[in-house]
């Protein structure tokens, strides 16, 4: 395979974030050029058919979508479907421009297959994407829009703040995910608790006008009465969850690793995250999407078994290369 044999050792050379870089900077620059898309999909070999669905009012034409994080501002979103994606989730977006944390922010723990990242919500801001999402062609399947906070925006006027990002970006994004849960911001994730999301959330829902679907992005780090006061707060006043973010924990990594700042994602997360979709289920009919360490159909189809109607990956891109999502689709398709 030649991403496995050719392009995975020289991105492999590269520090992680630089090799994000130039995978998206090629991406980008394919993207305008008309049959770059067919190309790329034929490319990657074939899909699969009949395993569309319908969740929180959306036709999704799989249930295999791209997490968060790829994608930060929009640049890549009317190429990505040509990989096999259901959906494609962009962001985290932040009301205003921001750089993020320092460098280096995003590491490769390649003996568990896995990524450690504290990017801390680097964003070019909701006006640019909002502007760069109305001049360039809809993706042609659901596209989501992942909110982030500014990392200087007081926790009282976190509600006004989400409300505003959300307000820019309406028109462009087929659903919205609210993000108080990633580990990389300062105090995101007491915006979990009760009082604080259902702020944020009522604000939000205040100015969607059209009824887009918004879900809540939780934690898998959460004591389980602050996951059942969540899945309450998310079923009064939002259409669904994602479940879940990256973790601080550090199981199934080198001892080397547990001092590295940041959210762990990969393989490592698989078994918590399902089991987080097992217990939010019992709590909630709640449309759910699964993510964290999906990188197999026996990954895709043990997360849809447990309990979502959808899922996401992102790290598993880059262990295993851009026919990943195809592979996961057509051994679903096989195990119907």
């Amino acid at each position: 395979m030649l991403y496995e044999s050719l392009a995975k050792p020289l991105l492999f050379r590269l520090d992680p974030e630089r090799a994000h870089e130039e995978v998206s900077g090629l991406m980008a620059l394919l993207a305008p050029i008309p049959g770059a898309a067919a190309v790329l999909s034929a490319l990657t070999g074939p899909g699969a058919r009949g395993l569309g669905k319908t969740v929180f009012g959306l036709s999704f034409p799989n249930p295999v979508g791209l997490a968060a994080g790829f994608d930060k501002d929009g640049t890549l979103s009317p190429l990505l479907p040509a990989l096999g994606f259901g959906f494609i989730e962009i962001g985290s977006v932040t009301l205003e421009p921001q750089p993020g944390n320092p460098r280096p922010r995003l590491f490769r723990v390649q003996q568990s297959r896995a990524l450690v990242n504290r990017m801390g919500f680097n964003s070019e801001g909701a006006r640019l994407v909002a502007r760069r999402l109305a001049s360039q062609p809809r993706p042609g399947v659901p596209l989501g829009i992942n909110l982030g906070l500014n990392k200087d925006v007081e926790p009282s006027q976190a509600p006004s703040a989400y409300a505003r990002t959300f307000r820019i970006l309406a028109d462009h994004g087929d659903y919205f995910v609210i993000n108080v849960s990633s580990p990389n911001t300062p105090g995101l994730r007491d915006l979990q608790k009760v009082s604080e999301l259902s702020a944020i959330l009522e604000a939000v829902q205040e100015a969607n006008h059209a009824h887009k679907p918004v879900l809540v992005k939780m934690s898998p780090d959460l004591a389980d009465e602050d996951l059942v006061a969540l899945v309450e707060t998310a079923g009064r006043l939002a259409q669904g969850l994602v479940v879940s973010n990256t973790t601080v924990a550090r199981e199934g990594v080198e001892d080397r690793w547990k001092a590295e700042a940041g959210g762990l994602s990969g393989s490592p997360l698989k078994g918590r995250a399902t089991e987080l979709v097992k217990r939010v289920r019992t709590l909630t009919k709640l449309p759910i999407i699964g993510v964290g360490g999906i990188a197999t159909s026996e990954d895709a189809r043990e997360r849809l078994d447990s309990g979502a109607d959808l899922v996401q990956l992102y790290t598993s891109l880059v262990y295993e290369g851009p026919t990943v999502v195809k592979a996961i689709l057509r051994g679903l398709e096989g195990r119907r």
